[in-house]
């Protein structure tokens, strides 16, 4: 736990934060505002987990005291103290391996895939004027805003910030707002058809034992 200080790498703060943003551009391809709203959120938290992670860690710095009074002998300043889970809850391993940061991984390559499935089935849809129910779509309503949700709080459980923690739900608000007015316009497009799917597609969590 006593590294050397692993801050002000304002390179990696960029190089990351492009790759996942890129990353997540390329299986959400944003087209009108309310996609670009969406998109927009998550970048910004994504920027700013990384600039506490790699480039000024506002929160460790904040509870650098605090944390030198109940864990004696640790550097706040090393990298490894950044993951403040694993730190907390006393795990005595690489907190890479930690249970914190292996369900955080989880939660993020789970993320990503669901919004690349989502968004295969999303854009044949609106390519054919269609509504989309299947893959995805045939167990929740949002997948896309799931996607998004799951890898926010992966990152937020293997990196907590005071900011990302603060942005979080307010995020998550905001998803449910979007995916509110998204069913709005859909049901005055499909009409009753949409509200058949509706009905019978739970909007976020699915259920499971059948469709």
């Amino acid at each position: 736990m006593n590294d050397a200080p692993a801050y002000g790498l304002w390179p990696l703060v960029v190089i990351n934060a492009l790759v996942f943003i890129i990353f997540a551009f390329s299986f959400t391809h944003p087209r009108n505002r309310r996609d670009w709203r969406s998109f927009g959120a998550f970048s910004a938290f994504i920027i700013a987990l990384f600039t506490e992670m790699y480039g000024f860690p506002l929160t460790i710095y904040l509870l650098s005291g605090w944390l030198q009074r109940r864990y004696p002998g640790l550097d706040p300043f090393s990298h490894e103290s950044g993951h403040l889970l694993e730190i907390l809850f006393g795990w005595r391993t690489n907190p890479h391996f930690g249970p914190f940061h292996l369900i955080s991984n989880i939660l993020i390559f789970g993320g990503f895939i669901l919004l690349s499935a989502a968004w295969k089935v999303l854009h044949a849809a609106q390519s054919g004027h269609s509504l989309a129910v299947t893959g995805p779509y045939a167990r929740i309503r949002h997948p896309q805003y799931v996607g998004f949700v799951l890898i926010l709080f992966g990152f937020l459980l293997q990196w907590p910030t005071f900011l990302t923690l603060l942005m979080f739900p307010v995020l998550v608000y905001m998803y449910v707002r979007l995916a509110r007015r998204e069913e709005t316009e859909e049901e005055a497009q499909f009409g009753d058809r949409y509200r058949q799917y509706r009905a019978r597609t739970p909007m976020f969590i699915p259920k499971f034992g059948g469709v």
